[in-house]
């Protein structure tokens, strides 16, 4: 299966960036894309006083373009991530949604981890502030083949990926705003890190460039392999980045090393 990870930049303009969205999509699956994976927030990026007035119903008009875009192209989407309305509450979940080819929703993960993280003069970043945490490890089939969701922050907690490679997943997506202070560091590291040890895929979409109030994401949204060999890399601006997905390397890999099998799981989780 040929798979792309979208890079972008997103904007405060929901028309624009769903617009956006939807073309490099159309690019991908053009390309011979037969699953596509947007960045986390794809839907808006801005003031944290304007989510109140762009967040989501699940179903709603957000979510029918995704899933009218992954009918009309007969493609599986990983819908990045969007703000979901939560009713009765200033607070919202970010939200990922993965569309089978026939335009269903088959999954939805509401991000685990909040990035709440203040370093003086570097980052003020309060996600609890708007965003409400949510509670469910989640997988879905595609094909036969089980994959799994997490989100950017997720990454740095590796027992979410240990409990979903312990359900079965074969591929975890990684939609993503990563900062350029961490990024440049730790993005690689820590996908291929999360792939080695739980021999799957990853398939980390980013977005990318300076926003409006000048903070800058790092991109570089890459299809890492379950050896951590990095597959392919979007360059920096907005485009894709397209591998092959093979599960029989999986298989292959989980039965020549087998280190999933030798776990310890009477002694630990």
């Amino acid at each position: 299966m040929l798979a792309a990870v979208i890079q972008v930049l997103v904007t405060d303009d929901l028309d624009v960036n769903l617009t956006k969205a939807a073309n490099l999509v159309r690019d991908a699956a053009r390309a011979g894309a037969k699953l596509v994976v947007l960045p986390e927030m794809v839907e808006f990026r801005g003031e944290k006083e304007d989510v109140a007035r762009i967040k989501s119903d699940i179903p709603g008009p957000v979510t029918q373009h995704f899933a009218n875009l992954a009918k009309e192209l007969g493609i599986w989407i990983l819908a990045g991530s969007i703000h979901e309305n939560i009713a009765d509450s200033e607070r919202c979940y970010n939200t990922s949604l993965f569309f089978s080819p026939e335009g269903e929703e088959v999954a939805r993960y509401r991000k685990l981890h909040l990035y709440d993280v203040q370093i003086p003069g570097r980052v003020d970043a309060c996600e609890s502030a708007t965003i409400a945490p949510g509670s469910e490890v989640v997988t879905a089939d595609m094909e036969g083949h089980k994959v799994g969701l997490s989100i950017c922050y997720d990454i740095r907690f590796p027992e979410l990926y240990r409990a979903l490679a312990n359900d079965g997943a074969e591929l975890i997506f990684l939609p993503a705003n990563f900062m350029m202070f961490t990024g440049k560091d730790h993005w690689e590291v820590l996908i291929r890190a999360r792939a080695i040890e739980n021999q799957c895929y990853m398939l980390a979409s980013g977005q990318q460039g300076v926003d409006a109030r000048g903070v800058a994401s790092y991109g570089r949204s890459m299809i890492v392999d379950p050896w951590g060999t990095v597959l392919a890399v979007a360059p920096d601006g907005e485009g894709f980045a397209l591998a092959d997905i093979d599960f029989d390397r999986v298989a292959r890999i989980r039965t020549e090393l087998p280190s999933l099998a030798n776990r310890r799981r009477e002694v630990l989780a």
